[in-house]
């Protein structure tokens, strides 16, 4: 997957060279991050066919399994976005973070990263039980990732233009309240895919 974060910021670099613009710099690194997870998330139950999911259902609460696959999708999204970020500002130019809130900036696409998987972890679940895979994980997954996208535009637009915490915060607290809200929707429908 890092490969993939490389390939599409260089195949990005090709095709822009220098973006000095804030929004557009801001909106081509959240594509890229978008189309990452939807790659890196999309297999995340496709292995689980026949007898490995049987054993582990005598192995584990579905509960269990959820909540472990996104804390390691978490993980996963963490690293992507962060690979993402040091490549990008590489690639494509870093004269947009001359007067940026790097704390803040970096606060947003790890709470962006962390927000993609744990909303797109149920989906790729979903998408799985259905036998339709990755067509189907985009169809739903792009409405239910749309308001986590916009808040993550806003609060690292914001810290591209070096605002102050406390500006950007009522966004960064709408991504937390997200992510709390996918994890719980996790732990509650997931059982119910588990049983049929």
């Amino acid at each position: 997957m890092a490969l993939y974060v490389v390939s599409t910021v260089y195949t990005c670099y090709l095709g822009v060279n220098q973006v000095t613009s804030i929004p557009v710099w801001n909106a081509l690194f959240w594509i890229i991050v978008l189309f990452a997870a939807f790659n890196a998330l999309s297999r995340s139950f496709q292995r689980e066919e026949g007898g490995r999911q049987l054993y582990l259902h005598t192995l584990a609460h579905p509960r269990s399994v959820v909540l472990a696959r996104t804390a390691y999708n978490a993980a996963v999204m963490i690293v992507l976005s962060l690979v993402s970020a040091a490549t990008y500002s590489l690639f494509i130019g870093n004269s947009v973070m001359q007067d940026a809130d790097l704390g803040l900036f970096i606060t947003s696409v790890i709470l962006g990263g962390i927000g993609l998987a744990c909303s797109l972890t149920l989906i790729a679940a979903i998408a799985a039980r259905a036998g339709s895979g990755i067509g189907l994980m985009a169809i739903l997954g792009f409405p239910i990732v749309l308001p986590m996208l916009l808040a993550m535009l806003r609060a690292s637009k914001l810290a591209l233009d070096g605002v102050a915490w406390s500006v950007a915060g009522k966004y960064l607290i709408g991504l937390v309240a997200m992510d709390v809200l996918a994890v719980a929707l996790a732990a509650i429908l997931f059982p119910y895919l588990w049983r049929d």
